[in-house]
């Protein structure tokens, strides 16, 4: 027995010999003193301590991400889920792996499970919701997971980058062992999807007024965006816009194809859209009106106008990008197929 449970133990008897005295409280003049337990420690300690073992502490933020409720949304969460965890998006591993570009140890759906609790503070004095930006503990914990298992995968992460550097070790992820189950990952992720419609709407401020697509395209955006979203000035004003010029509006301006149309080009002319065109094309085009009627051609009309970036790659002296290397190639078939026609043209003419 530990001194952890003597000490309990003796709180325990302490406890009911007190509650055992007929007319006897604590605050009544004549209620003898509480004997000290072991070691000098109170009973009130003792229940100190056992509270603290029974309740584990929880922070606001783990308190307002538990406060959701799916119906605060007009969107089924579970398809955000299920969109999330399409390879097209985000992937889906069950071990810890390092972001491609910051390094950071991500896990299920890309959630990061190291950054500490960061203040975001709400500058639009007309949106009365406030950001929610909690340590990666805190995720773990709404997930209701257990902290000492984030510990000893966080350890195992950065022991193996003593052995790997970050692009030998995302080289290695399909061969990554299970630390979490799929049941985790998805209540992990689940977790990492309430604190992006918060945030959502933190940052429009008719975000209820909008349609489930929108409200859905706008979360996907800033759960792949994060705090990088504040970049974005444009899109900021353009989707608040309507409730400053006119508030009585705002239901209206939901299915407004030409508001939208600009919504949608102040992101489409953005370098996130080109560098991840895949999934920005599928984000983007759940803020048309139309959506719903048919997500095929509203994905279309995206695809139509948004080009995937230019990467550049050295070869060598005088190496071009990739695009122009490309160009090149179908240059050159284009003049070999027109030399030939004219070869041929010239053999009939001798004939």
């Amino acid at each position: 027995m530990t001194a952890l449970h003597a000490r309990l133990g003796l709180a325990v008897v302490v406890f009911a010999m007190v509650a055992s005295a007929p007319g006897q409280t604590a605050d009544s003049p004549s209620a003898e003193p509480v004997p000290l337990a072991a070691g000098g420690s109170s009973a009130a300690d003792l229940q100190s301590d056992a509270a603290a073992i029974a309740v584990p502490s929880t922070t606001p933020a783990v308190q307002i991400l538990e406060s959701f409720k799916d119906s605060d949304v007009k969107f089924a969460v579970d398809r955000m889920i299920a969109l999330l965890r399409d390879r097209n998006h985000e992937g889906w591993v069950l071990a810890a792996y390092p972001d491609p570009k910051t390094g950071q140890p991500l896990i299920g759906a890309g959630v990061s499970i190291d950054l500490p609790a960061k203040e975001h503070l709400q500058r639009d004095p007309l949106n009365p919701n406030q950001f929610v930006e909690p340590a990666s503990a805190d995720l773990w914990q709404a997930a209701g997971l257990e902290r000492e298992r984030l510990n000893q995968i966080l350890d195992d992460f950065h022991q193996k980058l003593t052995l790997w550097d970050m692009h030998e070790y995302r080289s290695h992820i399909a061969e990554l062992p299970m630390q979490i189950s799929e049941q985790d990952a998805t209540q992990l992720l689940r977790i990492a999807v309430v604190q992006s419609i918060l945030n959502a709407k933190a940052y429009c401020r008719n975000f209820d007024q909008l349609t489930a697509w929108q409200q859905l395209g706008i979360s996907q955006l800033v759960f792949q965006m994060g705090t990088n979203l504040e970049e974005f000035s444009q899109f900021l004003d353009l989707i608040n816009r309507d409730t400053v010029a006119a508030p009585v509006a705002k239901k209206v301006a939901a299915n407004d194809v030409a508001y939208w149309n600009g919504v949608q080009k102040s992101l489409i002319q953005s370098q996130w859209a080109r560098l991840y065109r895949t999934r920005a094309i599928s984000v983007i085009a759940m803020l048309d009106p139309r959506y719903n009627q048919n997500p095929r051609m509203a994905e279309r009309r995206v695809g139509v106008v948004l080009r995937p970036a230019v990467i550049h790659r050295r070869r060598g002296r005088g190496a071009g990008t990739t695009q122009l290397a490309s160009n090149s190639k179908s240059i050159g078939r284009h003049a070999g197929k027109r030399s030939g026609r004219a070869r041929s043209k010239r053999k009939a003419q001798e004939a």
